[in-house]
C-alpha cells in the first residue's frame, strides 16, 4: 500500500477502504506522508466526493487520532452544542448559561475565530482576565460545582483533524461535505457529550450557501452521530443576514449579555431559545414546548443572567470590564427606502479587517471593534436615519464599503424565515 496509488484510485473516483484511509491520515499525523501528498489526496475528495461510508470511517480515524475527553465524572446528561460558523453568530454565549440554569451539565469546549467568521473563544476573551486554560480536572470540578464551564480546545484533542484543516485552508479544499462533516463530528465526538445538537447555518454568510448543500452535510453529520451512539440533531438555519445586531467579539459579549437579561434582538432570541430546547429535551427527556417554557421563564427572571455572571466570575473574568472602543460613528441611510438584504459573508470580512477576526491564527485580535446594526432586512428607514454604528480602532475602515453591504427594496416583503428545519 502507498500514498501515491491512494491518491490515484480516489482521483478515479473509487471508494477507498477503512485501511487506505487510516494509512494517509496516520501516515499524515506523524509526518511520513508529505503536506504535497495529503493535499493531493484532499483535493481528489473535494471534486470526487466520498460515500457516506468512507466518511463514517474517516471519522473514526480522526477521532482516534489524539486524546478523548472523558466526562463520565460529570453527572447528569451532557449535550453539546455546534455551529458551522456565521456573521455575528454569539449563541454559545447565551446558550451555555441558560441551559445550565436549569440544572442541565453543560462542559463547552469551543475555538477561536479564522476568516469572516468570529469564534466564542476571542468573544469570550473580551471579558478582562477571563481564564480560558482549565486543565481537565479543574474543566469538570467547575461543571460540577456550577454546571458550567467554557474553555479553549485543548491541543491534542483530534490532531489529524488540526493539520489536515491547515492544509484545507490554503488548497481550496475547504467546502467540501465530507470533509466538513469529519471535522466537526470528530471533534464533537471527541469532545465526551452524549448527545450533540448542531447549527447548520445556510446562506451567503455561510459556509453552505445553499439549502441542499446543508441538509446534505447535516444528514451526514446527523448519520456519523448516531453511528457512534450519540444522538445528534441538527438544525438548519438562515445566515442570509447577520445574526442578531452586534458583529465583533465584545460588542456581541454586550448583546449576549442582554439577551441573558430577555432584552436582546428578536432573532438572536428565537434561535437560542429553538437550539437550547432542542438541548433541553434531550437532557432531560421532555417535550421541546415544555423545555422552551422553561427556557424563557429563566430569561425573564434573571436566573439565565445569573448564571453567566457566575460562569464569568468562576474562570476569573470581571464582568464589568468587556473591552469595546470608545471611538464610535453613526452611519446615516443615504436614502429612504426598505432593506432589501444586508451582506452577511462580506460585512464579516469588513469587521475582520477592522482587527477583530484574523487571516492567520497568530494575528492579533482587537476585541474592541466592530459594528452594531440600527437596521435590518425589511426594515423600513428614512433618508439619514441610523443604519449602523461603527466602534473603530486603529485600523482604516471604509465607509462606503459598508454601505455597498446593502441593497433597497421598494416594498415591505416577508422575510424568510430563521429556522428552515429540523434534522434527528
Amino acid at each position: 500500500m502507498t500514498i501515491e496509488r491512494i491518491i490515484d484510485k480516489k482521483r478515479l473516483n473509487y471508494r477507498l477502504t477503512k485501511e487506505e484511509l487510516a494509512f494517509a491520515v496516520n501516515g499524515f499525523v506523524n509526518g511520513k506522508i508529505k503536506d504535497y501528498q495529503m493535499s493531493a489526496l484532499l483535493m481528489a475528495i473535494t471534486i470526487n466526493g466520498m460515500t457516506d461510508e468512507e466518511t463514517i470511517n474517516l471519522t473514526e480515524i480522526m477521532l482516534n487520532s489524539g486524546d478523548k475527553i472523558d466526562l463520565s465524572s460529570i453527572n447528569g446528561i451532557k449535550v453539546d452544542k455546534h455551529s458551522t460558523g456565521g456573521v455575528g453568530d454569539k449563541t454559545t454565549l447565551v446558550l451555555i448559561p441558560l441551559v445550565a440554569s436549569l440544572g442541565i451539565p453543560v462542559a463547552k469546549m469551543s475555538g477561536r475565530g479564522l476568516g469572516h467568521t468570529g469564534g466564542t473563544i476571542d468573544k469570550i476573551e473580551s471579558i478582562k482576565n477571563f481564564n480560558v486554560k482549565l486543565n481537565m480536572d479543574d474543566f469538570i470540578n467547575q461543571v460540577n460545582s456550577i454546571g458550567v464551564a467554557l474553555v479553549s480546545q485543548t491541543g491534542n484533542l483530534v490532531p489529524a483533524d488540526k493539520k489536515m484543516y491547515a492544509l484545507r485552508d490554503v488548497t481550496a479544499t475547504v467546502e467540501s461535505i465530507p470533509l466538513i462533516a469529519s471535522s466537526i463530528m470528530s471533534k464533537k465526538l471527541a469532545s465526551g457529550a452524549d448527545k450533540i445538537v448542531l447549527d447548520v447555518k445556510v446562506g451567503a454568510g455561510a459556509l453552505m450557501k445553499t439549502y441542499s448543500e446543508a441538509k446534505r452535510l447535516a444528514e451526514l453529520m446527523v448519520k456519523i452521530g448516531n453511528h457512534h451512539g450519540r444522538e445528534t440533531v441538527c438544525v438548519l438555519t438562515s445566515m442570509s443576514e447577520p445574526l442578531g445586531n452586534a458583529i465583533g467579539n465584545a460588542l456581541e459579549v454586550k448583546e449576549s449579555i442582554d439577551t441573558l437579561k430577555g432584552k436582546g434582538p428578536k432573532d438572536l432570541h428565537e434561535l437560542v431559545l429553538k437550539l437550547g430546547s432542542i438541548m433541553v429535551s434531550l437532557a432531560k427527556n421532555i417535550s421541546e414546548e415544555e423545555a422552551y417554557n422553561m427556557l424563557e421563564e429563566n430569561l425573564n427572571n434573571g436566573k439565565a443572567y445569573d448564571k453567566f455572571v457566575e460562569l464569568v466570575e468562576a474562570q476569573g473574568g470581571d464582568i464589568n470590564s468587556i473591552e469595546v472602543s470608545d471611538k464610535c460613528i453613526s452611519i446615516k441611510a443615504k436614502k429612504t427606502g426598505v432593506i432589501g438584504d444586508i451582506n452577511a459573508y462580506k460585512m464579516g470580512e469588513i469587521v475582520r479587517d477592522m482587527g477583530a477576526g484574523r487571516l492567520t491564527i497568530d494575528d492579533e485580535i482587537d476585541h474592541g471593534v466592530g459594528i452594531v446594526l440600527s437596521k435590518k432586512v425589511g426594515d423600513f428607514v428614512l433618508e439619514n436615519e441610523e443604519l449602523l454604528k461603527i466602534y473603530v480602532g486603529n485600523k482604516d475602515v471604509n465607509v462606503n464599503e459598508i454601505l455597498d453591504c446593502y441593497s433597497s427594496s421598494e416594498h415591505f416583503f416577508d422575510k424568510s424565515p430563521l429556522i428552515i428545519e429540523v434534522i434527528k
